[in-house]
């Protein structure tokens, strides 16, 4: 018996596909090899030539993610164009209470269509950072990433966890000391220098001064600042510097763990960030903002979550077989993280074809 067309096509379909994952598999195990001799010698010109010339893939795909509309990515465009490029790193920071971890929005990500490779702590693998972490260490952890991948990293934090996403925004803005030495994730150590070779514009420029693409602190209050000591945040906390293109702070208007018994104190830009604030629905608590895994894996809520944009009524779906107490933070987060992904995937398409154009 002769087989179909549609099951032809469908084999046909398989191979293909079998043979794009065994590409992408191949191109990442070549990138992580050079990215690992390059972070071994250091950094510099030869780190950030590499992060530029690994930012190519073939002339159609990058034509398709140029054409894309950041603020309207569909479920099409995640998965058969943004995939097929490279993604800025996510660091997910957990609150103080290490019972309550960022994993499960990690998970979330990943089931959404986010690499799960750029989610994974690459010290040991796990899908959540500690928040118990020097920022200094953070932002020139940051600038390591910028110059060997070419994309900034994206920072989400929940409780103490965004704390220290803020005052690792300060840090860059030279808040706390005018230089920065960079950090080397690989080796664990604070390297001999305050500068990277851009691999963007391929000049030497300073740590401080660098910007995140976004941010986003959920529950992040002032009073356990005070109680853990942390005075040096007091004031900075809702103060967000010009070292981010994009900020959301979520908080809910009684959260006696973050300090708020009522109206919630709004971040505020110092300059030039594009900062937002969002109350969550009263159904959400505080310990369990990051459990939003379940919200990827039911067919209603995932596709609220898929069409949603800010400024979109709370309406949660009537047919969702899973809690939706979370799902307006997981929404929101998802769509500014497609979004930038999207930004920082054109920008460096964009820098690789002027350097490969040459001088005009």
């Amino acid at each position: 018996m002769k087989p179909n067309a549609s099951s032809v096509d469908c084999v046909v379909r398989g191979r293909a596909s079998r043979r794009h994952q065994r590409g992408l598999a191949l191109r990442a195990a070549c990138a992580a090899i050079a990215l690992a001799v390059a972070g071994a010698a250091g950094g510099g010109e030869d780190a950030a030539r590499f992060a530029l010339e690994r930012a190519g893939v073939d002339a159609a795909t990058e034509d398709r993610v140029l054409a894309l509309a950041p603020e309207h990515i569909s479920v099409r465009e995640v998965h058969e164009v943004l995939a097929r490029v490279d993604a800025p790193r996510i660091i997910s920071l957990q609150g103080s209470v290490p019972i309550v971890t960022m994993a499960p929005f990690a998970e979330f990500l990943i089931a959404m269509g986010y690499p799960e490779a750029r989610i994974r702590n690459p010290g040991d693998g796990s899908l959540s950072y500690s928040s118990f972490v020097d920022a200094r260490e953070l932002a020139g952890t940051l600038a390591w990433y910028y110059e060997h991948e070419g994309m900034m990293p994206m920072l989400i934090g929940h409780s103490q966890g965004g704390m220290v996403a803020v005052k690792a925004l300060h840090e860059l803005a030279g808040d706390f000391g005018s230089e920065l030495p960079v950090w080397n994730p690989q080796r664990r150590i604070a390297e001999a220098r305050t500068t990277i070779v851009d691999p963007i514009t391929g000049a030497q420029r300073p740590v401080v001064g660098l910007k995140v693409p976004y941010a986003a602190a959920l529950a992040t209050g002032k009073l356990p600042r005070l109680l853990l000591g942390q005075w040096d945040m007091l004031e900075r906390l809702r103060e967000i510097p010009d070292t981010v293109e994009e900020f959301t702070g979520f908080a809910s208007e009684w959260d006696p763990i973050a300090g708020n018994f009522g109206a919630v104190e709004p971040y505020r830009a110092t300059g030039s960030a594009a900062v937002r604030n969002m109350v969550l629905p009263p159904g959400a608590s505080h310990l369990t903002l990051p459990r939003v895994a379940e919200l990827a894996r039911d067919a209603a809520t995932r596709e609220w979550i898929d069409r949603y944009v800010p400024g979109m009524a709370f309406d949660p779906p009537a047919a969702a077989k899973t809690d939706t107490a979370n799902l307006l933070h997981a929404a929101d987060i998802w769509y500014s993280v497609k979004k930038h992904w999207c930004l920082e995937a054109q920008r460096l398409i964009r820098a690789r074809r002027n350097k490969l154009a040459g001088p005009a």
